[in-house]
C-alpha cells in the first residue's frame, strides 16, 4: 500500500507520517528531503519557496517512485506538500487501488485559535530554521488553496477544526 500525505503547512503532515511509520512499520520518504536534496546538490536552481516549481519539477520523480513501488509490492508513505491534487490523473487503473490519500487543513477558526500553539508544534518533528513568514493570513490563505484543490478534484480532505490530536487518531484508526 501507498499513503499519500500532503496538506498546507503545519497541519501535521509529517506527525501523521511519522505515527503511521510507528504503527505499520512501513518505509517513509519525506519529499522535503528531496528537494533539499536537490537544491543543495545544486541539480536545480529552485529554491524552497517555489512551491509550485517545486512540484511541477519533483512531482514526476515521486510518481515514478510510487509506480515502482507497488510493481514491487513494497509499502511506503510518501509526505509532503508537493503532491498535486490532480494526482489521480497520473495513474493507470493497475495502480489506483494501492494508493490512498489523505490531505490535512486546518480550518480559519481552528487556526484563530490555535495559531499559538500551531506555532508551538511546528518544530515537533523536524526543526525549522525559520518561521518568521507564517502568519495567521498565510496559514489561512495556505489552508484554503488545499481544501479548495480537494473540492475541486474530488478528492476528501480532513479538516482539523476542533480538536488536532483526535483528527489524527481518527485518520491512524482507519489505516
Amino acid at each position: 500500500m501507498i499513503i499519500l500525505i500532503t496538506g498546507a503547512s503545519h497541519t501535521g503532515k509529517t506527525l501523521l507520517a511519522q505515527r503511521m511509520l510507528e504503527k505499520h512499520h512501513f518505509p517513509c520518504f519525506s519529499i522535503d528531503h528531496l528537494k533539499m536534496g536537490l537544491i543543495r546538490s545544486g541539480n536545480t536552481d529552485l529554491t524552497p519557496e517555489d512551491d509550485d516549481e517545486l512540484t511541477a519539477y519533483l512531482w514526476p520523480i515521486i510518481r515514478e517512485m510510487i509506480k515502482t513501488a507497488i510493481e514491487n509490492e513494497q509499502n511506503l508513505i510518501v509526505e509532503g506538500c508537493y503532491i498535486p491534487l490532480d494526482w489521480r490523473q497520473d495513474f493507470d487503473e493497475q495502480y489506483l487501488p494501492s494508493i490512498r490519500f489523505i490531505c490535512l487543513a486546518m480550518t480559519n477558526e481552528f487556526i484563530d485559535v490555535h495559531f499559538d500553539e500551531i506555532m508551538e508544534h511546528a518544530s515537533d518533528i523536524e526543526s525549522r530554521l525559520d518561521d518568521s513568514s507564517c502568519t495567521k493570513q498565510s496559514l489561512k490563505a495556505d489552508n484554503q488553496v488545499f481544501i479548495k484543490g480537494c473540492q475541486e478534484n474530488g478528492e476528501q480532505v480532513t479538516l482539523i477544526d476542533n480538536d488536532f490530536e483526535l483528527s489524527l487518531k481518527d485518520i491512524l484508526n482507519k489505516f
